[in-house]
């Protein structure tokens, strides 16, 4: 009985197979009974209730009027098992779909009763059927339109599934989610259109419940036709199919166990791998995997990896990484690695206490063999006790095997990732520079199939008068190969944004280089000038993923950037330039295809991801921004880098000035009265006689030894005074080493060099830029700030010629 005993309903607790009740009348036939409550009043009654010839079924007492009775045959006619008897209190209890999904169910326990019979028999086991068997009565009923996809199932096919009824939308899909992969085509067929409809279909699925478990679920379902004979509904119920399935089945362990392990690229993924499989089937306790390096195991994985869970040498050196144990303070351990075979202790065997403590109900010890020599050993250990029997030594020994050769496996992976993300980063920016107005922030992944490096990059290049270039880019393949073409135009574009080259000309540049080159191999890359200042930025995109913007408040874009071909495919590729205005507050990401596009993932949808992501972040911490943008998986097909800048603009701007100096007999002494003129409007006193001398000495080299224009540059920002001059030569200014005290040249950058805190020269396009820095005094600052812009809203001033 189930939901209470009969005695409400005057049931009784047997029923003669000879005798008159609807029970025994539906076991001998084999067909199934639906009684009404009238149809019930007057069953195996010769005269009308009540009258002295009434003849009650066997044993049935007084029964409600308004009770409904349907019966159901167990079992085929070759082997009749009972019958399933349903009672309802309403008139008109069982319709036509509610009478399917009994005739259903009633097969599904017929299954159960069937399956938990042979196993009792296989076991010589001798127990009561009824209880596991009527255990499948905790199954559900599900009603699918095929029209629509839209499903009714009750709170026990939720159950099963692990749904909770308020979050269950009613599609079909969100079960199917919950379905192993490799199950789904079977189960589609069952709807395939086309198909005739079949009484009753029956399967077993396997689905993933939302705390990981799989469990087996047997499908019973009918389909059902509308007037024009097309399929229109599906009936069925399901039921928790474990009884079908053993839980310590050799067979369906050791291939699981298999699957998984083909997977598993990582030393901590096999060893998570056999924790999953081995721990629930067996029942254990405790799980360790360790591998053995010299005379010491290292540990991997220990389940459950809390440390009060372990003896005492397996938490002596609990860290952040799992401990490493000495072979040598366990003998018992060390005499079964050295011999090679697995050995299963039952409780109370000598064990020393380090290994005792693992499984005191009963330890087993397995070495883990590859390539002729044991590579690690794998311990599974049992609270209370449990008995060892030839089958299970049998799985642990052909799960030694198994787990051995993936850790060795996972060992060459584990090394070849490693040499290849020393290879990638070392050929990446150490470090990303600090920026005015802004914050970079930059993360790469290499992939984790594979051996092959990758060839994305990406650089922040600081340029001058407060402009940086950010460039990101990826070369096509995954080999050395990649890696050094990606290095190269790493280095080939920096040198061309150095130079001072606009963004169309920095790219042209390295595609005809890319060009050149003796390989077949092409790369993308999407480059960025932006003035910090200004906020104004100019992308130039060759082959690459358009940039993401986030704006101040929240909202996302993918930015419509003109594009040209990869680099390094044609020849006289136009690679046009869009402009983009940036706010405070904004953040520009710039990524590579691996973050957004997989195997299983369409791009369109991957960048419709990030953008979501990137809307949640928070742009206050751009690193963990970044981190974000990057997600949780673990499997890549591709590496992945992404460059993420949060523009928060300049509070305090640098003021600036410019001179175009003529050629004349006194053009020096001009850009002195330039110099002084300016730094006077701008509150600088102090270094004004130094300054002047460095403005001398530098237009005078430039006068003297180039041809073409001169260009003075003055930039105030903080405590720095920046003195640039441009020429139109190439060649770079040569200090002396010695200066004769008789020579009458040759001092002038010995002494831009004393009176600066630093100086130097760096290439222009067609020319080169030679500028000196010096610090002002704390005063001069504060003076300088509070001074503003001599000309212009945007603190530029521009000058030519003589005043």
């Amino acid at each position: 009985m189930v939901g209470g005993t009969g005695a409400p309903y005057g049931l009784p607790a047997s029923f003669p197979l000879s005798g008159n009740s609807p029970v025994a009348a539906a076991f001998r036939t084999g067909l199934p009974l639906w009684l009404s409550p009238t149809e019930l009043a007057q069953y195996g009654v010769t005269a009308p209730p009540g009258s002295p010839g009434a003849e009650p079924w066997d044993g049935a007492g007084a029964l409600p009027s308004d009770v409904s009775l349907g019966v159901l045959p167990l079992g085929g006619d070759a082997k009749r098992l009972g019958c399933l008897v349903v009672m309802d209190k309403a008139p008109d209890a069982f319709d036509a779909d509610r009478r399917h999904l009994l005739e259903l169910h009633a097969d599904q326990v017929s299954a159960g009763l069937e399956a938990v019979a042979a196993r009792v028999m296989a076991r010589t086991e001798r127990r009561s059927l009824l209880g596991p068997g009527l255990d499948t009565l905790r199954g559900g009923a599900f009603t699918l339109m095929l029209g629509t996809g839209r499903i009714d199932a009750d709170g026990q096919v939720l159950e099963l599934f692990g749904i909770a009824p308020e979050h269950f939308d009613r599609r079909v899909e969100t079960l199917l989610e919950c379905t192993a992969p490799d199950d789904v085509p079977a189960l589609m067929s069952m709807v395939e259109p086309g198909r005739l409809p079949s009484p009753a279909q029956q399967l077993s699925i396997r689905i993933r419940r939302p705390n990981g478990e799989l469990r087996w679920l047997s499908l019973r379902c009918r389909v059902l036709v509308d007037a024009a004979g097309a399929p229109e509904r599906m009936l069925g119920v399901v039921a928790d199919a474990s009884y079908l399935r053993p839980s310590a089945d050799e067979v369906s362990i050791v291939q699981r166990l298999s699957a998984a392990l083909a997977g598993a690229t990582t030393i901590r993924d096999v060893s998570r791998v056999v924790v999953g499989a081995l721990r629930m089937p067996l029942g254990a306790d405790r799980v360790a995997v360790a591998e053995l390096e010299a005379d010491r195991f290292v540990v991997s994985v220990l389940d459950p990896p809390e440390p009060d869970a372990w003896p005492a040498v397996w938490r002596s050196e609990w860290r952040s990484e799992w401990p490493d144990a000495s072979c040598h303070s366990m003998p018992s351990l060390e005499s079964v690695v050295r011999g090679g075979h697995v050995a299963l202790w039952p409780p109370g065997a000598a064990l020393e206490p380090d290994l005792a403590g693992i499984g005191p109900g009963g330890l087993a010890v397995l070495p883990l063999p590859a390539g002729g020599r044991i590579v690690g050993v794998c311990l599974i250990g049992w609270d209370e006790e449990h008995p060892f029997g030839p089958e299970e030594r049998s799985l642990l020994t052909a799960t030694a095997g198994l787990v051995g050769q993936a850790l060795v496996r996972a060992h060459a992976l584990d090394a070849g990732h490693e040499l290849a993300t020393m290879l990638q980063r070392s050929l990446l920016p150490r470090k990303l520079p600090s920026l005015p107005g802004g914050v970079a922030v930059a993360r790469y992944l290499p992939a984790t199939m594979g051996l092959e490096v990758g060839g994305d990059w990406y650089d922040v290049i600081p340029l001058s008068d407060g402009r940086i270039a950010l460039v990101i880019g990826d070369v096509e393949g995954h080999s050395a190969g990649a890696a050094t073409i990606m290095g190269q135009m790493r280095t080939a574009i920096r040198a061309y944004a150095v130079e001072g080259h606009p963004p169309d000309v920095v790219v042209s540049h390295a595609n005809r280089l890319l060009l050149g080159m003796e390989t077949d191999l092409f790369a993308t890359c999407c480059y960025v000038d932006l003035d910090m200042e200004e906020g104004i930025a100019w992308f130039v995109r060759a082959g690459h993923l358009p940039p993401l913007l986030r704006y101040p408040d929240g909202s996302t874009e993918e930015l419509s950037v003109e594009g040209g071909p990869p680099l390094g495919v044609a020849a006289e590729g136009e690679f046009p330039l869009t402009e983009v205005g940036l706010a405070p507050g904004a953040v520009l990401v710039l990524l590579t295809d691996g973050l957004a596009e997989s195997a299983t993932l369409h791009l369109d949808d991957g960048i419709r991801r990030v953008r979501e992501l990137l809307a949640a972040a928070d742009p206050a911490d751009a690193g963990q921004l970044a981190d974000q943008l990057l997600g949780e998986t673990k499997r890549r097909d591709d590496d992945v880098a992404v460059l993420v800048l949060r523009y928060d603009g300049m509070r305090v701007r640098p003021t600036r000035a410019h001179w175009t100096v003529w050629r004349l007999p006194d053009a020096v002494m001009h850009a002195r009265r330039f110099t002084a003129r300016t730094l006077r409007s701008w509150q600088v006193s102090e270094e004004l006689d130094v300054a002047q001398l460095v403005v001398s000495e530098l237009v005078t080299n430039a006068i003297a030894h180039t041809q073409g224009e001169v260009r003075l540059d003055l930039t105030l920002a903080g405590d720095r005074l920046r003195i640039a001059v441009n020429d139109a030569s190439p060649r770079a200014p040569v200090k002396p080493t010695t200066v004769d005290w008789e020579s009458t040249g040759g001092r002038g950058l010995l002494l831009v060099e004393a009176m600066s805190a630093s100086w130097g020269s760096v290439p222009l396009s067609g020319g080169k830029q030679v500028w000196s820095e010096i610090t002002l005094q704390p005063h001069e600052q504060l003076d300088a700030e509070g001074a503003g812009a001599p000309a212009g809203a945007d603190g530029r001033r521009e000058g030519k010629g003589v005043p």
